[in-house]
């Protein structure tokens, strides 16, 4: 499993999962069918991002400036309107604009049953998840190339460059539509 993926399942207890279900009225098995389709294609976006100039040092700029890891300590902010603000904001720093978030949610629909319409209300919930978990994965390995973690996170293949992983799981995941 992707070690975001599983942080995030695993987070509060499974307090988040457990949020999430209520949130959008959804089983334990869709909630973690749903995550893990709209995950990855974060992660894509993400990574996307961080093999652009600079885009790392964006990503690790964001995790300092802000409070992300309450999304995953404290599952009850995820009701929560601003949270929808800020995923709404990280949706459009990771897929650029609209159109691909809906593309996005369009295809975790196709994989997972559960209503395009459900999935587009969650897509930013689950971008500040993911950001949280991030933050975490960050605070656990400060020091002298801390971002170092993000981008190992992020280099699936593990080639030293995350390049290839953004392009091909962003137009893999797309690619259906």
């Amino acid at each position: 499993m992707n070690p975001i993926l599983d942080m995030l399942m695993n987070s509060a207890g499974g307090g988040a999962v457990q949020q999430l279900n209520r949130q959008f009225g959804l089983s334990g098995e869709q909630t973690q069918a749903a995550l893990s389709s709209l995950v990855p294609a974060l992660m894509a976006g993400l990574q996307r991002n961080t093999s652009q100039e600079g885009g790392l040092g964006a990503l690790l700029g964001a995790l300092d400036r802000g409070n992300h890891e309450q999304y995953l300590d404290s599952p009850e902010t995820l009701a929560q309107e601003s949270t929808k603000s800020d995923g709404n904001s990280i949706l459009g720093h990771i897929f650029g604009n609209k159109d691909v978030s809906r593309a996005v949610a369009a295809r975790a629909s196709d994989q997972t049953g559960i209503g395009a319409d459900v999935l587009k209300k969650m897509l930013p919930v689950v971008a500040t998840m993911v950001m949280g978990g991030l933050s975490k994965q960050k605070a656990t390995n400060q020091g002298p190339g801390g971002g170092n973690i993000i981008a190992s996170l992020l280099d699936q293949n593990r080639d030293g460059s995350i390049a290839d992983e953004a392009f091909g799981l962003l137009s893999r995941f797309l690619g259906g539509r």
